[in-house]
């Protein structure tokens, strides 16, 4: 056995895996697109790591799409044939990432619970407890996860950053914007801490100062991989529409985030969906965009590994006029949701599958059928997942949906 850069025991007598173990645990928590290269570097050096196997298995389940989900079984079934001779803290990780991918969400939340109440300075397992609270849309226990084991941490600016991110998630804004610019003064390369001050300056409207933000910082995510790459890119494109320059913003979208996107990675073609929506919301013509970004998702009809993502894709496969691939997704997503446990199967139909006809509707120019479904949830949409700033787009959606509809009532009433 041997510590890894965190001071944790792991089951290993190879000093090649723990170094390659440690490149992991830096480039995961530095959202870095060689995360991958390292943990199976890791493997290789010791085939029969169960923890190694385990964070390899996580990488893949956090892809959400379900190539990364089979890329993710042999992995899970190497840790699970090694569990009886490894340490309790990775038995409990183990057992963490085979509920994941068991789509037992509060039985995972449940022991990164206990694995960062019993071992602080497991980092990765704050990581992926706030991942899961965030897609539940639970923003205080975001913020307490990370921030019980802040005394443990003192040292480590990606803790920082994490609790900066829960805290703005909650509205601690002043708190938030501190401790996401701390994080930085501590590293200037953590695009998450970047990632949290942009937060903050945009809920409270300071365009400016986000902009020069992160344009001072975009320089340092070039190791990123491509979703927090595109993300982060993402909100500086907020900020430019928020000016009003869409032609800057559309340029963001064609080289910074589409154009750097990995096509067929959930999580970019989300954020690139969501701009193309804000675009049109703001009466700018995307040209061929909808159609060029939904070639690539056929493979999603089925998937429904987020509730989230699945609101997006839908509603670009209906801009695309993709009608049999709409009609396709939300029947699998009514029939995906009779079959999951009852943690999960209450949000997706008491609230995404009624969202998802609303932002089905919006497309089609069914104002009033998009009013009738939306209005109900928009008050629980918070547990689909996504940030403030990203969840704000279905409420966009509403309103324009509003005045649309009040505008063609008025429209018949003057023809009629």
């Amino acid at each position: 056995m041997i510590r890894d850069s965190q001071g944790l025991t792991i089951t290993t007598d190879s000093p090649d895996a723990i170094a390659a173990i440690n490149r992991f645990i830096d480039r995961a928590l530095f959202y870095g697109k060689d995360a991958e290269i390292a943990i199976l570097q890791a493997i290789t050096a010791d085939p029969t790591c169960a923890l190694a196997h385990a964070y390899a298995a996580a990488y893949y389940l956090s892809q959400e799409n379900r190539i990364a989900w089979q890329q993710a079984q042999p992995h899970l079934q190497v840790a699970q044939k090694n569990i009886a001779k490894i340490t309790n803290r990775e038995q409990l990780y183990v057992q963490a990432i085979l509920a994941w991918a068991n789509k037992e969400i509060d039985v995972a939340i449940a022991l990164h619970e206990e694995i960062t109440n019993k071992f602080p300075r497991d980092l990765i397992s704050v990581q992926q407890g706030q991942y899961h609270y965030f897609y539940l849309g639970d923003k205080e226990k975001l913020l307490q996860i990370a921030q019980k084991v802040l005394p443990g941490n003192l040292e480590n600016h990606y803790l920082y950053g994490m609790v900066a991110f829960g805290l703005e998630q909650c509205h601690e804004l002043v708190a938030a914007e501190a401790m996401g610019r701390k994080a930085t003064a501590m590293n200037r390369y953590d695009p998450w801490a970047h990632h949290a001050v942009a937060h903050v300056l945009e809920t409270q409207g300071r365009v400016d100062e986000g902009i020069a933000w992160m344009e001072a910082f975009a320089d340092t995510w070039e190791n990123c991989n491509s979703m927090l790459y595109t993300h982060n890119w993402w909100h500086i494109a907020l900020y430019y529409l928020e000016r009003g320059d869409t032609e800057k913003v559309l340029a963001f979208y064609d080289t910074h985030i589409w154009g750097r996107a990995s096509k067929l990675s959930p999580k970019d073609q989300v954020g690139a969906i969501s701009l193309l929506l804000r675009l049109e919301l703001r009466g700018v013509n995307v040209g061929s965009r909808w159609q060029q970004l939904s070639s690539y998702l056929y493979p999603r009809i089925h998937e429904h590994a987020l509730p989230f993502q699945d609101l997006h894709y839908v509603y670009a496969m209906a801009k695309a006029g993709l009608t049999d691939w709409v009609n396709q997704m939300l029947l699998s997503m009514e029939q995906y949701a009779l079959s999951i446990n009852p943690f999960l199967r209450q949000g997706w139909l008491e609230v995404a599958i009624p969202a998802a006809k609303g932002m089905v509707a919006h497309a089609k120019g069914d104002f009033n059928t998009a009013i009738a479904q939306l209005k109900p949830v928009l008050p629980r949409l918070h547990s689909v997942g996504g940030s403030h700033a990203q969840r704000v787009l279905f409420e966009q959606v509403y309103q324009d949906a509003l005045l649309l509809a009040q505008k063609q009532s008025w429209i018949y009433g003057i023809t009629a």
